[in-house]
């Protein structure tokens, strides 16, 4: 591909190159929806105990209130992971869309999880990105049900261009990827923003891939359809591989070894110490003469 060029009425700090490069060549620890083993998922204890525990980047999903606030939910409910039967007990079944800000800042994002959490609030975007600005997390930010909010991504991208340091190149981390399951309010995003790396959630067929590097930057698969095979044709055409959700030591090991570019994991603690494993072993390797290891077969 070309080297990336800024593009109309877009300064450069919003530039990224599509390809990768050798900064691009160590395994990420994502943390998922945090380190959500931990604490409660998608709230600022979550994003800031992934920094704790020394992941590279973490992840979040983003939703859309009635009056078009943009917080940080993973169902399009907010049963599960607030109290919101308890204060709105009339309002059910609890979408986020039919809640305003102010209604969802009442709510109790932490004690379903554990006492000690108790008080901590369902955060939003703007807050999350200024909260978690110069920490040295990378953000991996997923447009959650984009259907249900039509305009969605036009609002995350203005999000961003209020937060600017989100969009500065640093070519020894991948600050920002925006990923989806719609792969169409993907391809919308970039649109918008066509210099922030991109990410499919799923499993495209080998032959899909040269047209989906148009405008994506990494294929992002669930763990159990990752090959090597898979991994290598991802690679070809000259995207990144983040696999999810792996919590097992084991699959971790496995992972490593299929060549993926990062892990998505609500267990960064426990990831980061198989990556440092897998490092000080692949060195030892290497000071002895000895192939490194590769991808399995």
């Amino acid at each position: 591909m070309p080297a990336p060029q800024a593009a109309p009425g877009l300064p450069d700090a919003e530039v990224a190159p599509r390809a990768r490069t050798a900064a691009q060549a160590r395994i990420l620890d994502v943390a998922h929806r945090g380190a959500s083993a931990y604490a409660p998922e998608n709230t600022l204890a979550a994003f800031k105990l992934a920094r704790a525990q020394n992941a590279d980047m973490f992840e979040l999903d983003v939703q859309e209130t009635k009056d078009h606030k943009l917080v940080i939910m993973h169902d399009t409910t907010l049963a599960r992971t607030t109290n919101a039967e308890q204060v709105y007990p009339d309002r059910k079944p609890w979408k986020v869309a039919d809640f305003t800000l102010a209604e969802i800042e009442r709510l109790d994002a932490g004690s379903w999880f554990a006492k000690k959490y108790a008080g901590e609030r369902v955060p939003t975007l703007p807050r999350v990105l200024t909260a978690m600005r110069g920490q040295g997390l990378g953000l991996l930010l997923e447009i959650k049900s984009p259907d249900l909010y039509p305009g969605i991504e036009k609002r995350i991208a203005a999000a961003l261009r209020r937060s600017p340091s989100w969009l500065r190149y640093d070519p020894t981390e991948r600050r920002l990827v925006v990923q989806s399951f719609d792969w169409g309010s993907v391809r919308r995003f970039h649109a918008v923003l066509p210099k922030v790396p991109t990410g499919l959630i799923g499993t495209p067929k080998a032959a899909e891939l040269k047209k989906l590097a148009k405008y994506a930057d990494q294929i992002n698969p669930k763990f159990g359809d990752v090959t090597a095979s898979f991994v290598k044709k991802v690679h070809a055409a000259r995207m990144d591989m983040l696999t999810w959700t792996i919590d097992d030591r084991g699959d971790m090991e496995k992972a490593v070894k299929l060549g993926v570019d990062g892990i998505i994991t609500n267990k960064p603690d426990v990831l980061r110490h198989v990556l440092q494993t897998s490092r000080t072993a692949q060195a030892g390797h290497l000071a002895a003469g000895q192939p490194a290891v590769r991808p399995a077969a």
